[in-house]
């Protein structure tokens, strides 16, 4: 057997490394079959020359088990997801920078003129979007995910806006939380308050499972006070005093401010009876209940 395999894997890759003729893609030949079209074969190109390296790279340890010296093909992931991220950008200039157009993560609509839609480009878009969310929130550390946010993030692109999305209505168990400051320029992208004269700022911003809470700086809050943000969708409508907002990826949100409250604080009289302290607090109202558990 192990001499049947050392007949037929030499005989493979010598099969593999026969050279493939590379055609260049001319203006006229991606007028006369559609940008569209153009842009998805690219696409699928880049994503053929990655499988190629992975299957070199299981042939070559497979070989290496043998006790037959190889060199390393392929490299890291790393390396991988720049050429994919070049295979984007040739494809996203073929489509007019349509490449995340048309629906976010978390299951928006799409537009069937744009390439990323569906099939395996659609599921290619879609993996970079939850690697992006995941990354964002501290779960995993993928530096191009990263740059493609914080770029996105500069000019209140559709990119980071669908991710702050997909982490905002996510399971916080399974998708995580963003926090900190890069969570309040997220949610200042997110409310589409980025180009907006007298903008709120925000800090202490937590974003996740079906909830946005933090604090608010504004005209008409300038010492800051505390809110709290709900899905429509996955909350039901809070007592008391609440407004509705849209955000950027026409999710519609339950926001609430801290109120004023009358906190009592017991303490004991010297003739032996129990007396109240009460002053004014800002508290916000009781979380509205989740749908589910309805």
């Amino acid at each position: 057997m192990k001499k049947r395999l050392l007949c037929i894997i030499p005989a493979v890759v010598m099969l593999l490394s026969n050279p493939v003729t590379v055609y260049a893609v001319t203006e006229a030949e991606v007028e006369a079959v559609g940008k569209e079209a153009a842009a998805g074969s690219i696409f699928i190109w880049f994503l053929c020359a990655i499988a190629f390296l992975k299957i070199s790279q299981k042939i070559d340890s497979f070989m290496s088990s043998l006790g037959i010296n190889v060199g390393h093909t392929g490299g890291s992931m790393m390396a991988e997801l720049m050429i994919a991220a070049r295979g984007f950008s040739t494809a996203k200039s073929l489509t007019g920078n349509s490449m995340f157009r048309g629906g976010s993560y978390h299951g928006g609509t799409t537009s069937n003129t744009s390439f990323m839609n569906g099939g395996l480009a659609g599921a290619v878009g879609r993996r970079f979007g939850q690697s992006a969310a995941s990354t964002m929130t501290g779960q995993k550390h993928n530096p191009v995910s990263r740059m493609a946010f914080e770029a996105s993030l500069k000019k209140g692109g559709e990119f980071a806006n669908n991710v702050t999305g997909a982490v905002a209505q996510g399971n916080i168990s399974y998708t995580g939380s963003m926090t900190g400051k890069q969570a309040a320029q997220a949610l200042t992208s997110y409310l589409g308050q980025n180009d907006m004269a007298d903008a709120p700022s925000y800090r202490n911003v937590e974003i996740g499972g079906g909830r946005i809470m933090g604090t608010e700086v504004s005209v008409e809050h300038p010492n800051g006070t505390e809110f709290g943000m709900y899905s429509t969708e996955q909350y039901m409508a809070p007592e008391g005093h609440y407004e509705t907002v849209i955000a950027a990826d026409n999710s519609m949100w339950y926001r609430q401010y801290a109120e004023d409250t009358v906190d009592r604080t017991p303490y004991m009289k010297e003739s032996g009876e129990i007396a109240y302290r009460e002053h004014i607090v800002q508290r916000l109202p009781a979380m509205p209940k989740r749908k589910e558990r309805v």
